[in-house]
């Protein structure tokens, strides 16, 4: 039994083997960092987590936040009391306190945990971290928006800022340095990682952030009109209002699971396009002023444009062929591409365009990928090509170059490019001759995952690539440099605006410089046709 106080009692974990039987780690699963966000806490901001009496276990998982998973397709039933986090600590009583890791999982808002079903954090204390994963609330939950000062959004992201704020005052008792944390997240969670380097109230909580996959441009990550889409919730469910407080009361009391994958259509096209990739739904937003604390109270565009940033350290990337993800269900993801033509145009285009110029830039797309025609079968590789930059690389490289004009703080590029079995979605492609490190592949590389089983042999090449990679992020969660000694005579460069150099994590290291340079330069050239800013 291994017990530690924190300030709402104490807590009881465990003592586990690391995976790759190099030493053991204390465990402590189902911490609650916010109180139950529970009938008329629905919707709203956490409030401050409730102390208990005696002793708390802390040996098991908390509930998932109700989701439909994008990947099986299914009602993951969960518990609206869901805000949980787990801490993961191979010395609880170290000399000197521990760099700290916390990670916020992806899943496009909508689905996910920070469950070691996919987070196990075996991996990375060998390398002597603290590392610390969390549930937040997902979809309607987590992000319904009424522009009121009751419901004025984020309520997810401000999850997230309640658990860096129990992190920091609670994880010396884990052996963990509050002064020392770096925030890291893929996809969604890439994108929350990037959110929090905007937002003034995450301000002082994080020193360092690494951007995996994600950015608050990329296509799911920033809704639009997010209360037209709230009332039209209510319309879908059954109850029609102008009034957002009648709205709110009647919304707290829809049951749990009728409000688990709703996708109200605010476009008549929504319902076409609708994929994976274009993820129409309950997501950030930016804020009204109504006088409430907000996480997010300007675009990201003005923030960035302002300087107005939290500038810690940051290492931002994506993955070699991030579109290979699509593989999991390709039949699904080509028969959206189908139907419309608008289903190929970026979001904001959309939105925000002219139907006919919508149309103009959507047969310019087609032209470059697929010869003018539709997605089809004989072009699978033009397809992940365009999945990956259309639902991801443009809004990275738009987040990390608008970044680095205001950063005074170091900021390094990668491109993740290895190809093992470990490369579980990456390795989907190969019947179709498309091969690649997969959106989520780097995952593997970082945490053990118990759900794909994968084998730790300390022997094996795709273990030494393990160990590359993940003394590269301990590295920088520790100094701010993920290549502190010169490695065989190689530097990571920072990443500047003139030659924008980035390192290509891979068996063996390389620099590359100006990374996807020419596609980027047609999809601002689509914009452009489109009269819509890039």
């Amino acid at each position: 039994m291994v017990l530690v106080q924190v300030e709402q009692g104490l807590l009881e974990g465990t003592e586990e083997e690391n995976i790759t039987k190099n030493g053991r780690y204390y465990s402590f699963k189902g911490i609650p960092y916010a109180a139950p966000p529970v009938g008329n806490l629905r919707f709203k901001e956490p409030a401050p987590p409730l102390p208990w009496e005696g002793v708390k276990r802390a040996t098991e998982h908390g509930p998932n936040c109700p989701q439909f998973d994008i990947f099986t397709r299914e009602i993951v039933a969960g518990s609206e009391d869901c805000l949980y986090l787990n801490v993961y600590s191979p010395n609880l009583t170290p000399e000197s306190l521990l760099p700290v890791m916390f990670f916020i999982h992806g899943g496009g808002f909508k689905c996910g945990s920070g469950n070691d079903d996919f987070y196990g954090p075996d991996l990375l204390l060998n390398h002597g971290v603290v590392v610390v994963t969390i549930n937040y609330r997902l979809e309607v939950f987590g992000f319904l928006c009424l522009d009121t000062k009751q419901v004025p959004g984020n309520a997810g992201m401000k999850d997230q800022v309640a658990a860096l704020k129990w992190v920091n005052k609670n994880i010396t008792k884990f052996g963990g340095d509050p002064k020392n944390i770096t925030v890291f997240g893929e996809s969604a969670g890439g994108a929350s990682t990037a959110y929090h380097i905007l937002s003034p109230l995450s301000k002082g909580l994080f020193q360092r952030a690494i951007v995996m996959s994600g950015s608050p441009f990329c296509d799911f990550a920033l809704s639009f009109e997010p209360r037209k889409r709230a009332f039209k919730l209510g319309e879908q469910l059954g109850f029609e209002t102008e009034d957002p407080e009648e709205l709110l009361k009647f919304l707290r009391s829809v049951p749990t699971e009728r409000l688990v994958n709703v996708n109200p259509c605010i476009l008549a096209t929504e319902e076409y396009i609708n994929n994976p990739l274009k993820l129409f739904h309950f997501i950030p937003v930016t804020e009204k002023h109504l006088g409430q604390e907000a996480f997010l109270a300007q675009t990201p565009d003005e923030i960035l444009k302002e300087g107005n940033i939290n500038d810690v350290e940051v290492m931002i990337g994506y993955t070699s062929n991030e579109g290979l993800i699509t593989f999991m269900d390709i039949e699904y993801y080509m028969s959206k591409y189908k139907t419309l033509d608008e289903v190929y145009v970026p979001r904001k285009i959309l939105y925000q365009g002219t139907p006919s110029k919508i149309l103009k830039v959507a047969q310019m797309i087609k032209q470059r990928f697929f010869d003018g025609n539709k997605a089809n079968d004989n072009k699978m590789k033009e397809f992940i090509q365009y999945a990956s930059e259309t639902a991801l690389l443009c809004g990275i490289h738009k987040f990390i170059d608008l970044l680095r004009n205001v950063a005074k703080s170091n900021i390094y590029m990668y491109r993740f490019s290895p190809v093992s079995e470990r490369n579980v979605f990456g390795n989907l492609g190969k019947d179709y001759g498309v091969s690649g490190a997969a959106h989520l592949d780097d995952i593997m590389y970082i945490f053990n995952s118990k759900k794909f089983n994968l084998p730790v042999d300390n022997n094996s090449r795709s273990f030494q690539i393990v160990q590359q990679v993940c003394t590269l992020f301990t590295n920088f969660a520790k100094l701010g440099n993920p290549m502190p000694d010169s490695k065989k005579g190689l530097k990571w460069p920072e990443y500047d605006l003139e030659h924008k150099l980035y390192l290509d994590i891979d068996e063996h290291l390389s620099i590359g410089s100006k990374l996807d340079k020419d596609n980027m330069e047609f999809w601002k050239s689509i914009y452009k046709n489109a009269d819509v800013p890039f």
